[in-house]
């Protein structure tokens, strides 16, 4: 039997004493890709933060357990050196640090981390090239700032050049097609492809089917109102395209 990557066992979060999530119960297991959908403030996002352990949630029943052991009590940082990655729905601006110097730190600390050895400027170099072109990403964005000036699908692909760079064994993508015109989700999608194994998890969150188009799920989880009320095939994407959220309340 294989083990869950990410055991989420009656999950309840606030924030600021307001109750966000009411009992999630979620499984994800290497190599297999699940979708959160749901209506605006059903807890989408919350969840995401939660699993990453943003400030100002907190957790007042249940277990969030990543690689059998329980993680709640981590910080963000720890929980990103041991393979918990979040693509954010509004990515940061970050004036002063290059893209490549952020993928620079980030990818060494994570090794140190991992009690792996730096790579060296020429190793990292080479990586960086293999994935920019995977993601056709002309070299020269790599000297500016993070985020700063970026288009919506810019930020999006510079998420997905971290993903793909960091290579972690879980990767939650916060409505990563949120303002995306078709080729910049078509390049999100190839980004997803190719980073998906038989070694990790993705949780996708969006709102809307049209990234299913180009992500095929092999779960998809409806959540409203801080509870995961219907779970199913890619097919319920579609099902919820035509009727809405409204008959799942």
């Amino acid at each position: 039997m294989i083990e869950p990557l990410l055991c989420v066992k009656n999950l309840h979060a606030e924030i600021e004493g307001k109750a966000i999530l009411n009992g999630i119960n979620l499984e994800v297991k290497a190599g297999e890709i699940h979708a959160i959908m749901g209506p605006n403030g059903a807890g989408k996002s919350t969840l995401s933060s939660v699993i990453t352990g943003h400030d100002g949630y907190d957790i007042t029943q249940g277990e969030l357990i990543f690689e059998g052991k329980d993680i709640s009590e981590d910080t963000p940082e720890e929980r990103a050196h041991k393979g918990v990655f979040m693509s954010f729905q509004y990515p940061i601006e970050i004036p002063g640090i290059t893209v490549n110097n952020f993928l620079r730190v980030a990818v060494n600390e994570n090794r140190k981390a991992r009690g792996q050895k730096a790579l060296s400027t020429t190793e990292l170099l080479n990586r960086i090239k293999s994935v920019a072109q995977l993601l056709n990403v002309d070299m020269s964005f790599l000297s500016r700032y993070l985020n700063q000036g970026f288009s919506g699908g810019e930020k999006k692909r510079n998420e997905i050049l971290q993903m793909l760079m960091l290579e972690p064994k879980l990767a939650i993508l916060d409505e990563t097609d949120s303002g995306l015109d078709i080729d910049a989700l078509k390049l999100v999608a190839e980004g997803v492809h190719a980073f998906k194994s038989d070694e990790n998890g993705i949780v996708l969150i969006t709102h809307y089917q049209r990234l299913l188009n180009y992500i095929k799920p092999d779960y998809i989880h409806v959540l409203s109102k801080g509870k995961i009320v219907k779970t199913g095939d890619a097919s319920l994407a579609l099902e919820l395209e035509k009727k809405g959220y409204d008959w799942l309340s």
